[in-house]
């Protein structure tokens, strides 16, 4: 079987030719196709535009995440896309996560619940002036991998690359849409990367128009979920520090970015551990998880 996707040379679309693998995400079977070589045909402008038109008449629509979905993968194949919500708070809310989503009691129910905090998607949009695409690849620490954060929330929502759209949705909310490939599926190659960076600024603003009027609920006055673990004997220092471990950060990483020398937040490490009564990252991740139960 043959299926045609789009790829970019110097025009920003040529189509490709390529066997089609399925993906099973929620009721529906996503088709992904592999590069195996190039056609002669024209770019595919007509149809762009066709599913572009369709995505602005779906706006403010049920129809529209999926509508903009078709515009995308005509960009690059990917198997979800899901976003969340950023409030002046800190708080994250559903922005978009379909009711079927597979794994929605990690991806959306864990996330919500405090895992975000440690989400570098997170880190990047609280401060002013992110991008209007964010990368996961070139955000995530450098061990992030290690981390127990990505161990126990992030490898389990089975995403393998991930890539989002920042949105502005007023009143300082922020919204990240993510599009996502998951289980087995290759990582985006940086021309894709790059033409996804390239058609942001158009999908965001379609983006902001959809979900600019919906509003999370009112706050309910419960406790801010926190990266760090509010113990009393540790310094305000020492809860930097656990932030940054559970975020995924090397000895080397906290150091340049605290500016301390690696052995200084080697010692700093091993008093944390000692105040705490605990050995290992993991032990540490589920202190962090069992106080952000107490603040929910």
């Amino acid at each position: 079987m043959i299926a045609c996707r789009l790829y970019s040379s110097s025009s920003p679309f040529r189509l490709v030719a390529g066997p089609v693998r399925a993906h099973r995400v929620g009721n529906r079977t996503i088709c992904l196709s592999e590069k195996v070589g190039a056609s002669a045909m024209p770019p595919p402008f007509q149809g762009w535009n066709h599913l572009l038109a369709q995505a602005v008449d779906a706006i403010g629509s049920p129809g529209f995440p999926a509508a903009l979905q078709g515009v995308l993968r005509l960009i690059a194949p990917f198997e979800m896309m899901n976003g969340f919500r950023y409030t002046p708070d800190g708080r994250a809310h559903d922005l978009h996560n379909p009711s079927d989503l597979v794994d929605r009691g990690i991806i959306v129910e864990q996330y919500l619940a405090g895992a975000y905090v440690l989400d570098p998607f997170y880190d990047a949009v609280r401060g002013n002036g992110a991008a209007s695409l964010i990368v996961m690849q070139d955000l995530a620490p450098d061990h992030f991998r290690l981390s127990e954060y990505y161990r126990v929330h992030y490898a389990a929502t089975t995403i393998r690359d991930e890539i989002g759209f920042v949105l502005d949705l007023g009143d300082g909310h922020v919204g990240v849409l993510s599009i996502s490939r998951l289980g087995a599926s290759p990582p985006c190659r940086r021309r894709q990367i790059e033409q996804f960076g390239d058609v942001a600024q158009l999908v965001c603003r379609l983006a902001e128009r959809h979900w600019r009027t919906a509003r999370p609920p009112s706050p309910s006055g419960e406790a801010l979920p926190s990266a760090a673990i509010a113990h009393p004997l540790l310094t305000p220092r020492e809860r930097e520090i656990v932030a940054l471990i559970l975020k995924g950060h090397s000895s080397l990483s906290i150091g340049a970015v605290l500016s301390l020398s690696p052995e200084t937040i080697k010692v700093h490490r091993r008093h944390i551990y000692a105040k705490l009564k605990i050995s290992s990252q993991g032990q540490l991740f589920r202190l962090f998880l069992a106080g952000q139960s107490t603040a929910a």
